[in-house]
């Protein structure tokens, strides 16, 4: 599939010294949703500000849809809807006029029929006349992003699109994206929800300290990186573990009537047959059995502490 935005070696240094970013590549396939994650100063907004256009780079170079973002910035622009954490509208304005005028501030020719689609399409064709300020804050939220898709644009960026709302919300806002996703837009979004990308994304990058740690199909990256924790119901609670476990990674849990084994399911051998015979030789019975995969929390952690410690 073809690359619609491309970025090579893209740094961004301040008159401090402070570099936000350092050497970045990076290609997001058309039509695909890519969930960026860092923690908090890591670079994401400054790379999203870049290839906006909002933010000139100090090296490197970023097309958008095949428009170099400084050559060509108008036509980077165009093909860019960005919808900010920020609700920054005017809160008197109807909302069928502010999609309107946001669609003409990219000398976009009026057309109603496609304002009125994307309207009903993100539920907000009732409430087209309403002013802003009589609507609710996921209602708000959406029409922001009615705003941002006005232009017809091919690649939407959504800057934590759930933060601040309740948890209903956020599963609405998850449906939502999908369903935009079936349009053919391909969509981007920062986000600090880690579950967030792990039900939506298609490819998951890790920003930290201004250097994309990975980039990678997110069903491949739990496989690879991710551990299952094998949680053992005894049969009857034990007060403390047997020194003979020393060589597994277990936790005695539940007061006594768990133990937990962490196991990384890349290892030639797991350890979870050995550990279980060697509970039935020191007489330790157990009633079930769970596994668990680490999810992408996990991993995402795994990955910021890994590169503290290096």
């Amino acid at each position: 599939m073809a690359s619609i935005i491309e970025i090579k070696g893209l740094t961004k240094s301040y008159a401090s010294g402070f570099q936000a970013l350092k050497g970045v590549d990076l290609n997001i396939e058309e039509g695909e949703i890519f969930a960026l994650l860092g923690p908090n100063g890591a670079g994401k907004t400054t790379m999203i500000s870049i290839i906006c256009a909002n933010v000139r780079p100090s090296g490197g170079t970023v097309t958008v849809a095949g428009h170099d973002i400084i050559r060509d910035y108008r036509g980077a622009r165009a093909a860019i809807g960005l919808v900010p954490q920020e609700l920054n509208t005017d809160q008197f304005e109807r909302v069928i006029d502010t999609v309107t005028f946001s669609r003409g501030l990219f000398g976009k020719p009026r057309n109603d029929a496609y304002v009125e689609k994307v309207l009903r399409d993100l539920s907000l064709w009732d409430k087209r006349n309403n002013k802003i300020r009589e609507l609710s804050g996921g209602m708000k939220r959406r029409v922001m992003i009615a705003k941002a898709l006005s232009h017809e644009p091919r690649v939407l960026f959504l800057d934590e699109p759930t933060a601040g709302v309740d948890v209903e919300l956020r599963r609405d806002m998850w449906k939502l994206i999908g369903e935009l996703r079936q349009t053919g837009v391909t969509i981007i979004l920062t986000t600090h929800y880690i579950e967030e990308a792990e039900e939506m994304a298609d490819r998951v990058g890790v920003i930290n300290h201004g250097q994309l740690m990975l980039v990678e199909d997110k069903t491949a990256l739990m496989e690879k990186l991710g551990k299952k924790t094998l949680s053992i119901m005894l049969a009857e609670p034990i007060e403390t573990l047997p020194p003979e476990l020393a060589e597994w990674d277990v936790a005695l849990k539940a007061q006594g009537q768990e133990i937990e084994y962490l196991f990384d399911t890349r290892a030639e051998r797991t350890g979870v047959s050995s550990l279980l015979r060697k509970l039935g030789d020191l007489g330790i019975g157990y009633k079930d059995l769970n596994t668990r995969q680490s999810s992408l929390e996990d991993i995402f952690v795994s990955l910021v502490h890994q590169e503290k410690a290096a």
